[in-house]
């Protein structure tokens, strides 16, 4: 596994473990379809939430927040109504979501990391 997508792991179960102990229900993780990815969905009190997690080592390219705008967020909301469609028993408000998890090492060192949950994101 290349460092990278282990970092991206790394950073989706620290994110997923930050949703459940913040009381968010998990509905879903790594969708897929042809036009990408959805990290996270969960439910949190009667509402979708569409959680895209970005995990970063270090801010030499900006913070793990600043890489999610744009084409980044209305790639995530697409994939939102694709997986709506896909899910029709489930309905409800929708709320967008962004996870920025910060370690301040390189995998495989003690380190410190940092998760900061930001809601109705973009």
């Amino acid at each position: 596994m290349r460092a990278k997508d282990a970092l991206g792991r790394f950073g989706e179960e620290l994110a997923a473990s930050h949703l459940v102990d913040a009381g968010l229900e998990i509905l879903d993780r790594n969708w897929r379809c042809g036009e990408g990815e959805l990290d996270i969905v969960a439910r949190d009190a009667g509402t979708l939430v569409f959680c895209e997690v970005k995990t970063r080592t270090g801010t030499r390219f900006g913070t793990p927040a600043e890489a999610v705008a744009g084409r980044k967020a209305a790639r995530v909301r697409r994939l939102a109504t694709r997986w709506l469609a896909a899910h029709p028993q489930l309905r409800g408000p929708v709320r967008f979501d962004l996870l920025a998890v910060s370690r301040d090492v390189a995998p495989g060192q003690v380190g410190s990391v940092r998760v900061e949950h930001r809601r109705g994101a973009f």
